[in-house]
């Protein structure tokens, strides 16, 4: 009993190693995309409330464009164009919380199931609109604490609006792609690549897109940076 119980373990030690192994191999098989996302657009001024201002305020910032002090530009989507994801997918939340959608904007899988959640005191809805005005769910949330989830659908630009307070929005980038979110110093990660040449596709609410080229190589991390400009 006691060799068997020493053959399992020393089975189980090298399965293991095994494992390491072949997780090392794979990460030196790919390489890794980070850059950050600048603008020459300015920051809107704050949006004016009028409804709820009890619960929500008489202004809040205007999220339609952050840019700090250096011309970083947040929630900007960076898709890898025709790379599929790797793993699977966070779980995803839209939460109304001080009568804003927070996180504004994300990327999500298609037919992944989103939850949504009040924090407010006030009724809130967190309806989900395709980019041909389609509406995929529509969620109302009457008190805090209430928790619903829904399934997203094809790949695509959706757009989330509250129909109790029209200044609220928020948008979720639906692709199998590998994507992320500029934080709020521009900054992205795309890790995992596969070697290769690739366009980076960079997606923003209100300033429109930009592309890149950029060249990726076994166990190295490539860097670049992405103009995303007022449209004319």
């Amino acid at each position: 009993m006691v060799r068997r119980r020493v053959a399992f373990g020393v089975v189980v030690a090298v399965l293991g190693l095994a494992f390491v192994a072949a997780g090392e191999a794979a990460a030196q098989a790919t390489g890794t995309i980070t850059g950050v996302v600048t603008t020459t657009a300015a920051a809107r001024p704050p949006v004016r409330i009028t409804t709820d201002t009890a619960a929500c305020g008489r202004q809040l910032p205007n999220e339609s464009v952050v840019v700090n002090a250096g011309g970083q530009l947040a929630n900007a989507v960076v898709t890898l164009t025709g790379v599929r994801a790797r793993g699977e997918a966070p779980e995803l939340t839209i939460a109304n919380d001080g009568c804003r959608f927070v996180p504004r904007v994300q990327v999500a899988r298609p037919g992944q199931v989103v939850r949504t959640v009040s924090r407010d005191t006030v009724l809130h809805t967190t309806t989900a609109v395709d980019a041909a005005g389609r509406q995929i769910f529509n969620i109302a949330l009457p008190v805090p604490g209430l928790t619903i989830a829904r399934p997203l659908g094809d790949p695509g630009i959706v757009r989330v609006v509250c129909q109790m307070h029209p200044w609220m929005l928020g948008w979720l980038m639906v692709t199998s792609d590998v994507s992320a979110v500029s934080d709020a110093e521009g900054r992205f990660r795309l890790p995992d690549v596969p070697p290769g040449t690739y366009t980076l596709r960079v997606w923003h609410e209100t300033l429109g897109e930009s592309t890149a080229s950029v060249t990726v190589r076994a166990g190295q991390t490539a860097t670049v940076a992405v103009a995303v400009n007022e449209r004319r």
